[in-house]
């Protein structure tokens, strides 16, 4: 292979078309990708970057039953929305493609036949969990008990929400169905499984020795644990009647198990571009002079390092160079989550934002400039407003933004708004110094882009314009314009400054451009260039800008974050919280909410806490955070609505000794009058918890 492969193909992790999706998705999978096909592009590489919808598994039918509709509207719905955030985002896939498209579920039947032809698979009869009450085999995200690692209750068949484990529904502690709410029986059922341990030997030697130093630790780390714990074989095909059909006759009433289908996404998406753009598909997925990257979060390592590459390799596709997967973005102190609303959706994000007055591109490339300064590519870490009006403010504004402005305030002051000469016999080290730091800026920037090292080429961007702040500050053109009257000579000191602040203007340009391509392209608008002049092989010259070369009026890059939209976003995250939540933290500790007003001892005295017992406990139609309960208080019997179906079945509930806020008024929800409010606790992990007395007491007592 030559120095650079022929052509590169570039992935995304294809979103799940059940919902919206947060910052933390975007800065894992999306924004790392984007920089780089944006780079690859700059060096006028071959390239083509795919992702598309994942419109099938089980997330798509339960979020279609807890808004009341068809799996279809679900996914139509939420490919459009994800399409259009992605695209006001400046993602730029080459094809944005979706699983429930006709050619996908032809590309991924295809697939799974070439491999059943040659006996790659292996069929078994199983027994698998069936709920008599629905007449289906629950499929993993139908089944809800207790990890059996971290023993939280909000575990699924297929991971722990807590712990972040993968499970099997096997493994589960008193497994429930979710659609009833019954505890569901096994019955036997025959499936299709790709054997694992066959391929072990494969996986050792590519894993472990190949990619051992050039691939991220915590991949190498993840794969060699998975490899370590023994491989088994693992079904590609479910008792399902949502998903692309397994095509065999005896297979009627299967689909293809969600993670077959939807990494073969990513060559039907190939294919729809080959479509749409009359080139062809296939050196990308079988020639081996190119160059596959998988750009993911953690959590789908095992999928693409594993068991895809198993799958590629069985078909004869090429595998992935790199999987340079990121760890998990936190919000304000803990885990994002949408099932507790503790989030920030890309859709808030462009509305608060991008699409108000002042927003625009330079939103846009506030947020991934921030999004890539704390990316989490070895670790988790944190977006805090805080400390995005600190990266922007302190950064984007004082340094990169400043230091163009003051170039085109003096340039337009000094040098009549024109390019000026550099005269050689007035060069000094200084010049020179510059020079040699934007050549540099360019190689380190280079090797960071090459070795997805992204933080570290956006800090070098920074420090290049950090660096041409400090080079004015020293040279002073505004100083040495008071003695050009007397000293005309001295024009000449100040044409070298404004020269080669200009030519590291248009370098800025260029080496942002992939992290920040709005901001790129309006410097070219004010330097009155056309876009070419970001191809990366002009980063390092100085002479990008031609001598006597008129240029526009400034206009500022980057608008400062004002202290009232960070509390405003605070208190909205805060607030969604708090509207979601069925109880709220105390503590002023990083994580968790403030303190409420201060009380005194009257207005607590108002407060009647009684005990009671749950007696009945049912699910709220069309509400799938409300339980209706039944409660006995000793004296009567009141039905509460309480928040806590996401946390507990019906009948986990039913016995349970509860605190109830009895002389809180009634309030209408869905129909039916609560009366009363159940109080609950909420750990570090989201887990809620029944705030009751040590031992059982008699309904209606009092609590103070």
């Amino acid at each position: 292979m030559s120095a650079h492969p022929k052509r590169y193909l570039v992935t995304s992790a294809l979103p799940y078309a059940n919902g919206l999706k947060h910052i933390g998705h975007l800065a894992g999978a999306y924004v790392p990708a984007d920089i780089y096909v944006r780079y690859l592009r700059a060096q006028k590489r071959d390239v083509v970057f795919v992702c598309g919808s994942d419109e099938h598994g089980t997330a798509i039918p339960i979020q279609a039953m807890k808004e009341g509709t068809t799996a279809q509207a679900i996914i139509d719905k939420y490919h459009q929305a994800m399409k259009e955030d992605f695209q006001d985002l400046h993602i730029s896939f080459d094809v944005y493609h979706r699983t429930s498209d006709p050619l996908h579920h032809e590309t991924s039947q295809e697939f799974f036949t070439y491999l059943h032809q040659r006996g790659q698979l292996e069929t078994k009869e199983t027994e698998q969990y069936y709920d008599e009450s629905s007449r289906t085999f629950l499929a993993d995200r139908y089944i809800k008990g207790t990890c059996p690692h971290c023993k939280s209750d909000r575990a699924f068949g297929d991971q722990c929400e807590s712990c972040g484990t993968a499970l099997s529904p096997d493994e589960l502690i008193n497994p429930v169905s979710t659609i009833s709410g019954a505890a569901p029986f096994k019955k036997k059922t025959t499936h299709w499984y790709l054997p694992l341990a066959q391929h072990e030997s494969f996986l050792r030697e590519w894993i472990l020795n190949e990619h051992r130093q050039d691939w991220r630790a915590t991949v190498v780390g993840q794969c060699k644990s998975w490899i370590e714990g023994g491989l088994q074989s693992r079904a590609v095909t479910r008792d399902l009647d949502w998903g692309v059909k397994v095509p065999l006759q005896e297979a009627d009433g299967k689909v293809l198990y969600v993670w077959f289908d939807a990494p073969i996404g990513y060559i039907s998406a190939t294919r729809q571009w080959a479509q749409d753009t009359g080139k062809d598909w296939k050196p990308y997925w079988y020639d081996n002079d190119t160059q596959l990257v998988h750009f993911i979060g953690k959590d789908n390592i095992v999928f693409h390092c594993i068991i895809f590459p198993v799958m590629l390799k069985l078909h004869g596709n090429i595998l992935p160079v790199n999987v340079p997967a990121n760890e998990f973005l936190n919000l304000e102190g803990d885990k994002m989550s949408t099932s507790r609303n503790w989030k920030l959706d890309m859709r808030d994000y462009i509305t608060d934002f991008v699409k108000k007055e002042n927003g625009g591109d330079q939103c846009v490339d506030m947020l991934r400039y921030y999004l890539t300064q704390i990316a989490p590519e070895t670790k988790d870490s944190e977006f805090t407003w805080k400390g995005f009006q600190d990266a922007v403010n302190n950064e984007l504004v004082s340094i990169f933004g400043n230091y163009v402005n003051r170039t085109f305030v003096l340039m337009h002051k000094l040098c009549q708004g024109k390019v000026p000469t550099f005269h050689e016999d007035k060069s000094d080290a200084l010049d020179a110094a510059l020079v040699n730091d934007i050549q540099l800026a360019k190689e380190r920037i280079t090797a960071c882009l090459e070795q997805y090292r992204f933080r570290e080429g956006l800090f070098e961007v920074i420090d290049l314009a950090r660096k041409g702040n400090k080079y004015m500050q020293e040279k002073e053109p505004w100083i040495v314009a008071k003695k050009v009257a007397a000293q005309p000579d001295q024009q000449g000191l100040i044409d070298n400054c404004l020269h080669h602040c200009l030519q590291l203007t248009a370098n800025l340009a260029i080496l942002a451009q992939p992290f920040l391509p709005g901001t790129s392209k309006k410097m070219c608008h004010m330097m009155k260039v056309v876009d070419r002049i970001l191809d990366w092989e002009h980063a390092g010259s100085m002479k990008l800008l031609s001598v006597g070369y008129s240029l526009r009026e400034p206009q500022l890059l980057f608008r400062k974050i004002e202290d009232a939209e960070i509390t405003a976003q605070i208190t909205k995250l805060k607030h969604a919280f708090m509207n979601d939540a069925s109880s709220l933290p105390v503590s002023n500790e990083p994580g968790h909410l403030p303190l409420k007003p201060e009380i005194g001892i009257d207005d607590f005295s108002k407060i009647d806490l009684r005990t009671g017992i749950v007696l009945a406990a049912q699910k709220v139609p069309k509400a799938d955070k409300l339980l209706q309960l039944e409660v006995d208080l000793g004296f009567e019997k009141r039905t509460i609505l309480s928040g806590i179906a996401l946390h507990f079945q019906p009948e986990e509930v039913v016995g349970k000794q509860v605190v109830v806020v009895t002389n809180l008024a009634p309030r209408k929800m869905r129909g039916i009058d609560s009366q009363g409010m159940i109080l609950m606790a909420e750990d570090a992990s989201g887990k809620l918890h029944f705030v009751q007395p040590s031992s059982m007491i008699n309904g209606g007592s009092t609590v103070s």
